[in-house]
């Protein structure tokens, strides 16, 4: 089935009555098990990319702690590091089991991107480490880099000069459009940031009050992709960041997988066989979860268990890796609308690199429904005072799914004998910098959700 097209594919699929297709199109969630998951050792050395670029990235991160450090205040406290608390919801852990009707977990935790430094989302990672990157390659190609250099020095008119006849581009749902634009505009870069219809009005007045340049598209993500990627290439100097298929985002994002060995080591909780560590992180086009997976694996092996989470609107990656077409097929040609609250999720087409670097890796994805998702965000609000959006409430329902599979399942992908001894992870991918009135809006739609759709 791998060499039919997209058509072709949808047409079989519905002959031979594939349950996966049926409920996509009619947007059931479900949890779908990746039949291609295998050891991590096995696969190694055949990936594109490896540990030792991950902790290239980090060093570059480390190297540029003295910049941050000095232009962005909010990142003095952990020395100009970019990093998120880790934190236990013992609470919101009860919460969500009484929501979605099962068991509580042991352990449940939740890495609170939405809370990073500079642009409160997990897109900090990554849109911020690409932005780094080309900032230094110019800098050491016009001379201005020098062994033992301290990075302030990328606050200075030299640095600010130089990047001023440069330009970079991106083409986002939100996020990753923030992490650039706040980046690229502080280093002095021009910087134009294409905005999918779905993109919230408070990210693009943030991005134009630090002077980037927003181009809003009626049309979804993809559309501004190719738009940004279009103009990019017709403009001498100019970078494009590249969110469908970028390695320097993915690995930017890779580097999470560090920094969470060494806090979850500060808290004393071990990662083994016996004690395995699963994660679950919010998709849209797959690059964020992608990264942070390829480096989980990288550091835990197969004592990690990563699942992706998605709206049941845009399940693109689920579709893309279920057909084994990846981006040779849209969440439109199954006849869905690719229209959700989570709009950080809202991707019709997935990344075709992480789709296939993801084969062997990832142990799974499920779909959430809108209604979930709200409900979720009123939860932690109640249980954790936690301020998450839609999109990073995804990662939530994912022990529950887990939970609830049968025994054959999690035979299938290594948990039967150790899901209790389990830590749950759920990777909160933005919110924080959400307006109060916008929040409002969330908790009141998770209200109604609470008392509409999920009134027992």
């Amino acid at each position: 089935m791998e060499n039919l097209n997209h058509i072709d594919w949808i047409a079989k699929a519905s002959a031979n009555k594939d349950p996966v297709l049926d409920d996509l199109q009619q947007c059931r969630e479900r949890l779908w098990i990746n039949p291609k998951v295998t050891s991590f050792e096995s696969v190694k050395a055949k990936l594109p990319l490896s540990f030792a670029d991950i902790e290239d990235a980090s060093a570059r991160l480390d190297r540029f702690a003295a910049y941050f450090k000095a232009v962005f205040p909010e990142t003095a406290e952990r020395n100009g590091i970019i990093e998120s608390p880790l934190i236990r919801v013992d609470n919101g852990a009860k919460a969500v089991a009484g929501l979605l009707d099962t068991e509580t977990p042991a352990n449940l935790l939740v890495k609170c991107d939405s809370h990073l430094p500079i642009s409160g989302s997990i897109k900090a990672r990554g849109g911020i480490y690409e932005v780094l990157q080309y900032a230094e390659k110019l800098a050491a190609e016009n001379g201005l880099l020098h062994e033992g250099i301290d990075y302030a020095c990328f606050d200075t008119a030299p640095f600010k000069a130089l990047f001023a006849k440069h330009g970079i581009v991106v083409g986002s749902t939100g996020n990753l459009g923030l992490s650039i634009g706040i980046m690229s505009a502080k280093l002095g870069f021009n910087v134009t940031v294409h905005m999918s219809a779905d993109a919230r009005e408070w990210k693009k007045a943030m991005l134009r009050s630090k002077g980037v340049n927003v181009v809003e598209h009626q049309s979804d993500y993809s559309v501004a992709v190719a738009q940004g990627r279009e103009e990019a290439l017709a403009t001498p100097g100019c970078h494009f960041v590249d969110d469908e298929d970028s390695t320097t985002l993915f690995l930017g994002y890779s580097v999470a997988a560090l920094r969470l060995k060494k806090q979850l080591e500060e808290q004393n909780i071990s990662v083994d066989a016996q004690h395995p560590l699963i994660v679950y992180l919010p998709c849209g086009v797959g690059g964020g979860p992608g990264g942070v997976a390829f480096g989980l694996k990288h550091v835990f092996g197969d004592a990690v268990h990563c699942f992706f989470a998605e709206p049941t609107h845009s399940p693109c990656m689920l579709l893309g890796m279920h057909s084994g077409l990846h981006n040779g097929i849209s969440v439109q040609d199954i006849g869905l609308d690719n229209l959700t609250c989570a709009d950080g999720l809202a991707v019709g087409r997935p990344s075709a690199f992480v789709g296939a670097v993801m084969d062997p890796l990832l142990d799974g994805i499920y779909t959430a429904s809108d209604d979930t998702l709200h409900a979720l965000v009123k939860l932690m609000t109640d249980a954790e005072q936690l301020s998450i959006e839609p999109s990073a409430a995804a990662g939530l329902p994912g022990f529950a799914w887990l939970q609830k599979a049968g025994s054959e399942t999690l035979a299938q992908i290594g948990l039967a004998e150790s899901l209790t001894n389990a830590t749950h992870l759920a990777w909160a991918t933005g919110g924080n910098m959400v307006p109060a009135e916008e929040r409002a809006k969330y908790y009141a739609l998770g209200e109604k959700a609470l008392s509409e759709a999920f009134r027992r």
